[in-house]
C-alpha cells in the first residue's frame, strides 16, 4: 500500500471546512510559477501554545503551496532574537520593520513567571529577484487572542497568494482618481494615493476635460466631490460601466464645518453631486442623515485652561461611529474595527439583474438624524442615553453587482454624444457604494504636517483599519482572478468541554496512558505463545 501510494499519491481533506485544501485560483497562480520561491517567515522560537498553533498552521500552508508549485518553494523559519549581539539584533528588528513587518508584544507564562518578547508574525517572499512583506497577524481586535489568531489562519491563503500574484504579474492595474469635482486636494488624499502606489498605478482622471469614452483602466475612485456631475460626465460613467467597468464611489451627500459645530453649533447642508439618479439606477439610495452610533471614535475638545494652555479632553463623538458589525463577504471578513465620519445610511431600490451585499453597518446602539441636521457641542455634554440610540444597524457601505441596465435606457444620450454609439444593457460589473468620503481621507502628523495612513488618528493615537478596507475593496473589485475569494474560508474552534474534562479526567488518561501499554504487552504475549506453539510443532 505504501509503495501504491508513493508512485499514486492522493490528497484527501477530512476536515469539515477542508482547513487544509487550497483554492484552484490559488493553485493556479502557483502552477504558473517559473522560477523558485524563497519564503523567509519569522514567526520562530520561544512562544506560546497559541502562537505555536498559529507557525503550524503556516508551515502546514506553505507545504501544500509547495505541493502545487512546479519549481522549489523553499520556505525557512527565522528566529530575530538570534542575532549575536543587542546591536546586531536590533538592527535586524528594525530592518523588519522597514520592510513593513509589524512587530508585535507578547506576554506569556513560563515556569510561573511572566515572560515579555517581541516578535515578528509576517514574512518576506522572494520570487525572480524581487521580494515583499506579509503581515499574518490579522483580525479583529475586539475579540479574544485565540479569535484573532483563528481569523488570522484563515486568510493566511490569501495573504501569501496574493502577495505572489504581486510578484509574478509584470502588469500592474491601473486604478483611475476622478477629479475635478472639489474633491480633497493631494495632501488629504496622500494616505490613499500612498495606498494604492504600493501595489497598482494611481492615474488622475479630469473628467470634465474628456469628451471620449473613458478606457485604460481597471477601476475608477470617485472620492467625496463636493460639486455636481454634469450630463456628459455620467454618461461617461455609466457607458464605462456598461462595458464592464468597476467603480467605487466614497461620497458624503451632507457636509458640515466640525469646528463651528464644536465651538457653537452648525447644520449640515446637502452636497450637490447630481449622482442620485445614477446611483439609484443602479440599486441604492444615499439618505440625506447622519449616523449616530454609541459604538463611536472620539474627538479633541477645549474643555478649559490651565492657565494659558488649553486642555484638551478626547471625548466620545456619537457621529464617528466604530464599525465592528460587518456582512459575510470575503472583503470585510475578519475585518478589524473601521472608523468613519459624519456617515449616512444606504437603502436599496429595485434593479434588475443585480445582487446587493452590504458590507458594513452600524452597532444595534444607532440613532438616525435626518436633515436639517444641526450638530452641536452639546452632543457631547453628559451621558449619552442608550434610550436614545435605538434604531438598530445601519448599512453604510454596499456591493453591487451584475448586469447593470443603463442610465440612459430609452433615453437620449446627453448634448456632444448623440452620435456615439450608446449600450443600454451592460456586461458583468462591480460597485462599491460608502457612504462617506472621509473613509478615504488622512489626517495630518502634528509634528511633520505630512499625510497619515487611512484611519490613523493623530490625537487618540489610535489605528483603525480604514486602510485595510480600501484596499480591500480596490483589490476585489480588481481582481480577475479570483483569489479573495480564498479569504471566505473558516475554520471553526472546537474547544473541549471543560466541565466534561473534569469530570472524566482519569478515564481518559487510563485510556491514553495505560491501554495502549496494555496493549503491547498483550500482542507481546500472544506473539511469545504463537512462536513456542509453532517450535512445538
Amino acid at each position: 500500500v505504501y509503495q501504491i501510494a508513493d508512485r499514486y499519491p492522493i490528497r484527501l481533506d477530512m476536515t469539515e471546512e477542508q482547513r487544509y485544501s487550497i483554492s484552484e485560483p490559488t493553485k493556479n497562480l502557483l502552477g504558473r510559477l517559473e522560477n523558485d520561491v524563497v519564503v523567509e517567515v519569522y514567526l520562530a522560537g520561544e512562544l506560546p501554545s497559541n502562537f505555536l498553533r498559529f507557525q503550524k498552521a503556516i508551515r502546514e500552508l506553505l507545504e501544500e503551496f509547495a505541493i502545487y508549485t512546479p519549481g522549489n518553494f523553499d520556505v525557512r523559519f527565522v528566529d530575530p532574537s538570534l542575532a549575536k549581539s543587542n546591536q546586531a539584533r536590533n538592527q535586524f528588528f528594525q530592518g523588519l520593520i522597514n520592510q513593513g513587518i509589524q512587530p508585535t508584544n507578547l506576554t506569556f507564562a513560563k515556569d510561573g513567571q511572566n515572560t515579555q518578547r517581541m516578535i515578528f508574525p509576517g514574512a518576506i517572499v522572494t520570487y525572480q529577484g524581487s521580494e515583499l512583506a506579509v503581515n499574518l497577524l490579522k483580525g479583529n481586535r475586539a475579540g479574544g487572542s485565540e479569535q484573532i489568531i483563528n481569523q488570522s489562519i484563515e486568510g493566511l491563503e490569501y495573504e501569501f497568494a496574493s502577495t505572489i500574484q504581486q510578484l509574478v504579474d509584470s502588469r500592474r492595474k491601473r486604478i483611475g482618481l476622478v477629479i475635478g469635482h472639489g474633491e480633497p486636494d493631494s495632501t488629504f488624499l496622500g494616505g490613499l494615493t500612498n495606498l494604492v502606489l504600493s501595489k497598482y498605478d494611481l492615474f488622475k482622471v479630469n473628467l470634465p476635460e474628456k469628451n471620449t469614452p473613458i478606457v485604460g483602466y481597471d477601476l475608477l475612485l470617485i472620492t467625496k466631490p463636493s460639486q455636481a456631475f454634469t450630463d456628459q460626465e455620467k454618461f461617461l460613467l455609466d457607458q464605462y460601466v456598461m462595458k464592464g467597468g468597476r467603480l467605487a464611489f466614497f461620497l458624503d451627500v451632507l457636509s458640515i464645518n466640525i469646528d463651528s459645530a464644536l465651538s457653537s453649533s452648525s447644520v449640515a447642508i446637502p452636497v450637490q453631486t447630481n449622482l442620485e439618479d445614477l446611483l439609484f439606477k443602479y440599486g441604492v439610495r444615499i439618505n440625506q442623515n447622519y449616523v449616530a452610533d454609541l459604538n463611536a471614535g472620539t474627538l479633541p475638545v477645549i474643555t478649559g485652561n490651565i492657565g494659558d494652555q488649553p486642555q484638551i479632553t478626547m471625548l466620545d463623538w456619537p457621529y464617528f461611529p466604530v464599525i465592528t458589525n460587518y456582512g459575510n463577504h470575503p472583503i470585510v471578513r475578519n475585518m478589524d474595527a473601521v472608523m468613519l465620519k459624519m456617515a449616512s445610511s444606504i437603502d436599496t431600490v429595485k434593479a434588475e439583474n443585480v445582487k446587493k451585499y452590504p458590507l458594513f453597518s452600524s452597532s444595534a446602539n444607532s440613532k438616525v438624524i435626518g436633515y436639517p441636521v444641526e450638530v452641536s457641542l452639546n452632543d457631547l455634554r453628559g451621558t449619552l442615553s442608550p434610550d436614545r440610540f435605538q434604531a438598530g444597524p445601519q448599512v453604510m457601505g454596499y456591493l453591487l453587482e451584475g448586469n447593470f441596465a443603463s442610465l440612459y435606457k430609452n433615453r437620449f444620450a446627453p448634448i456632444g454624444f448623440r452620435n456615439t454609439a450608446k449600450l443600454e444593457d451592460g456586461e458583468l460589473s462591480k460597485i462599491v457604494i460608502v457612504a462617506d468620503g472621509n473613509l478615504i481621507t488622512n489626517e495630518l502628523s502634528p509634528d511633520s504636517g505630512q499625510p497619515l495612513p487611512l484611519g490613523s488618528e493623530p490625537y487618540s493615537r489610535n489605528n483603525f483599519a480604514n486602510e485595510a478596507l480600501v484596499m480591500n475593496i480596490i483589490d476585489y473589485l480588481v481582481d480577475e482572478d479570483g483569489l479573495i475569494q480564498t479569504r471566505s474560508k473558516e475554520v471553526k474552534i472546537r474547544p473541549l468541554n471543560k466541565v466534561k474534562i473534569k469530570s472524566e479526567r482519569m478515564k481518559w488518561q487510563v485510556i491514553n496512558l495505560v491501554l495502549p501499554v496494555l496493549l503491547l504487552l498483550a500482542f507481546g504475549l500472544v506473539k511469545i505463545y504463537l512462536r513456542k506453539r509453532s517450535n512445538k510443532y
